[in-house]
């Protein structure tokens, strides 16, 4: 199971504006935005826990693909809307993906750094 990741981006501000609007609907917030070696990190999370890091470094984090599990449909189609309305690019409207299995409700997203997000709700309708 993971416990955290590290994306390193171009802009920080830019990055944390979009994932701000994107995980917002899943239930995230910016918990952390401090000092980091002569830089700055932000981390994200819910329930008080951070498990997404951003850094303004190079070389930047780039053609990952990474999804976020939601508690619902409509958490999946928020997600996409925010990520959309704060500059991502849409690569996979929300929507069933039954090629992965018949409940898969996804919505892909690509951020500001060129990396594939999505977020997933495994419930049946």
């Amino acid at each position: 199971m993971l416990d955290h990741m590290t994306f390193r981006v171009a802009d920080l501000d830019k990055s944390v504006a979009f994932y701000g609007a994107a995980l917002l609907p899943l239930g995230y917030a910016k918990l952390v935005d401090q000092d980091f070696g002569g830089g700055r990190i932000v981390g994200f999370g819910r329930d008080g826990k951070i498990d997404t890091w951003f850094v303004q470094a190079s070389p930047v984090t780039t053609g990952c693909h990474l999804a976020w599990r939601a508690e619902s449909r409509a958490a999946v189609a928020a997600f996409h809307a925010g990520a959309l309305s704060a500059g991502g690019r849409d690569n996979g409207a929300p929507g069933l993906r039954p090629h992965y299995h018949k409940d898969y409700f996804g919505a892909f997203v690509i951020d500001p750094d060129g990396n594939n997000v999505e977020a997933v709700c495994h419930e049946a309708a």
